[in-house]
């Protein structure tokens, strides 16, 4: 999860960040000003977006009307100190998904970000089923038929943005962007070795061909019994099943069935050298 905290207070926004970084495993950006708080909302694809409404420049309620006349969907809770009914309505007359006020109890705002960012992606539910898989966002627990199956903090990351986001293609640069905010990014290829160490441990545990490859454009989490998600038309049909793992050398392949991120690492430096 990738989180926009707009707060101008640096001690509210440090307690903030480490809350939804040790509860939520999140990314988190901040902005202090609302023009900054603009900018960063259309140029990075965030999951939620908490919003202050006393800032220095502009008033949260302005800097939020401003973002859905620009046509930007994502999700925003406003946190207040005004406890007035009248202040809360303003707040979702100008497009706001929910209202906290200050100060406000840890567990209620991490399930409020949770609950948000769950229905701005269509799901109600915090138990997310895909075919024999199930996926807790409230947990983070992953299960296949019942039995757990054991992810890295990154490999969980990106599979619950797949699953999140079904059915939608997503990029190599959007798994960086939500895995790493752009703050000490590694190489590209590093994906690859987590999408393959994760398709291992799904089809060991019996759910296999749920992460599907879209050629030159990134991967798909399927649906049970999908049409399987078109490939290049350069590319052979049975080249284009190949899993990673066929074409890792053997140093990365070695690398790749490691569970800590060190190694993880280092196959992709493997396959970048390559």
């Amino acid at each position: 999860m990738r989180v926009l905290l707009v707060e101008d207070e640096p001690v509210t926004a440090r307690a903030i960040t480490l809350m939804l970084k040790a509860d939520c495993n999140a990314v988190v950006d901040i902005a202090d000003t609302g023009e900054d708080a603009i900018e960063m909302a259309r140029h990075y694809d965030y999951d939620a977006v908490l919003l202050d409404l006393m800032l220095p420049d502009i008033d949260g309620l302005e800097a939020l009307r401003r973002l859905r006349a620009s046509g930007q969907s994502t999700p925003v809770l406003v946190l207040t100190g005004l406890t007035r009914p009248q202040a809360k309505v303003a707040a979702f007359n100008a497009g706001a998904d929910d209202v906290m006020t200050k100060p406000f109890d840890r567990s209620e705002l991490v399930a409020r970000i949770k609950a948000i960012v769950r229905r701005s992606k269509g799901h109600s539910q915090p138990a997310l089923q895909v075919g024999p898989m199930l996926l807790n966002l409230d947990s983070r627990e992953v299960s296949v038929d019942g039995r757990p199956v054991h992810l890295t903090g990154k490999e969980y990351a990106i599979l619950e943005l797949l699953v999140m986001r079904r059915g939608m293609v997503l990029t190599k640069e959007i798994f960086l962007n939500h895995l790493y905010g752009g703050l000490d990014e590694p190489e590209m290829k590093i994906i690859d070795v987590f999408i393959c160490k994760l398709r291992k441990k799904l089809a060991a545990a019996g759910a296999p061909n749920l992460i599907g490859t879209v050629w030159g454009r990134g991967y798909i989490m399927r649906t049970p019994d999908a049409a399987p998600a078109p490939h290049s038309p350069a590319v052979p049909v049975v080249q284009a099943a190949r899993s990673l793992e066929d074409i890792l050398l053997p140093g990365a392949r070695v690398a790749a069935t490691q569970d800590d991120e060190a190694s993880t690492l280092a196959a992709a430096r493997v396959l970048v050298s390559a």
